[in-house]
């Protein structure tokens, strides 16, 4: 979040590479810790960097696509989320068994890998690009003008309020899914066989991503909202139903679970993507994307203990139903929501 603006004053092209560069060299620094302390501060600060690269792209995204494609285009990047730490694991895995489990190795090289990314990304992306803008006016950068408006539009709050639900709902099934599937299964069922059958939440909600990402450009914007209150409206009813489907076995869960993240995950890739750039428009594209993003991290931290406590007190029935009545209060926060002109409107 503190790094955004910055990318929306100096460029989305510059911020992506400076986020690269620092995660490369912070990366070279975990390999080289000499303590867990040192590693853990090391860690935060390649953390820290990286949360720009997001932001920097969604920054570069409009003036090389038509609006239209906007919504595509950055769902297609947001898959990144979806396999990005699948991909990232496998990688950890592969280079700990080459190297004897060595955790410096897991931290190091993958580093040199990112330095070809970066000669890549300094090769193929444009040094300039110029920014549309709704109105055809304005600096191409950050300012505080617009931020005052941003943090007194409703429409922001909407957003921020749908990715703290969504965010919640999808760091929730990361962490718990596969402990409901276990639970559920019986112990016949091992960890493994148990990690296979979630997976079905991450693809079909790729396929969500996609969707989402193709709808959005393509409907007017009073469309958009009725799709979008639609889509949360049946992810609460298919929270709710989770639970019920035990009775019908593995199969109906497995189905539920993908159903979940097909109407959560397409929703979610909007938020600090297509709608950060429709909140302000271009020239603050990066920091509406990272606000959004912070809002969404706070969720996650909170995510998996609090879930945890309504499991204590009540199950999964319990635990589910609360995060439908959560997101049941965003969806009823975007149905008057208007989505038609945002930044035109708001400016005024």
């Amino acid at each position: 979040m503190i790094l955004c603006p910055l990318v929306d004053r100096w460029g989305g092209r510059s911020g992506f590479l400076g986020a690269l560069i620092g995660v490369t060299v912070f990366s070279l620094c975990g390999a080289l810790a000499p303590s867990w302390g040192a590693l853990t501060l090391i860690y935060a600060f390649n953390r820290f960097c990286g949360a720009a690269a997001w932001a920097s792209m969604v920054k570069q995204a409009p003036p090389w696509f038509g609006e239209k494609n906007h919504g595509l285009v950055l769902g297609v990047l947001s898959l990144s989320y979806v396999f990005g730490g699948a991909a990232g694991i496998a990688c950890a895995g592969q280079i700990s068994e080459w190297t004897g489990h060595s955790w410096r190795a897991i931290f190091g090289l993958p580093s040199f890998a990112l330095l070809f990314i970066i000669g890549l990304a300094a090769w193929l992306l444009p040094r300039a690009l110029r920014a549309p803008h709704t109105n055809g006016k304005g600096p191409t950068g950050f300012n505080w003008r617009l931020a005052r408006t941003l943090v007194a539009s409703p429409s922001f709050w909407a957003v921020c309020a749908l990715s703290f639900a969504l965010t919640l709902l999808r760091e929730t099934f990361n962490d718990w899914t596969v402990d409901f599937i276990k639970t559920e299964g019986g112990a016949g069922l091992s960890n493994r066989v148990a990690a296979f059958l979630s997976t079905p939440f991450d693809l079909c909600g790729a396929a969500g991503i996609l969707v989402a990402g193709m709808m959005v450009g393509r409907f007017p914007a009073k469309t958009q909202r009725w799709i979008l209150v639609s889509g949360l409206g049946l992810l609460c009813g298919a929270l709710i139903a989770l639970p019920h489907l035990i009775p019908f076995g593995l199969a109906a869960i497995v189905l539920g679970i993908g159903l979940i993240g097909f109407l959560s995950l397409g929703p979610y890739s909007l938020l600090a993507g297509y709608f950060s750039v429709r909140l302000q428009g271009p020239a603050c594209a990066a920091t509406v994307a990272g606000l959004v993003d912070s809002i969404g991290y706070f969720a996650g931290i909170v995510a998996g203990s609090t879930f945890g406590w309504l499991l204590h007190c009540g199950g999964y029935t319990l635990g589910l139903q609360v995060l439908a009545v959560i997101n049941l209060v965003s969806a009823g926060r975007c149905f008057f929501w208007n989505l038609n002109h945002l930044t035109e409107d708001e400016l005024r």
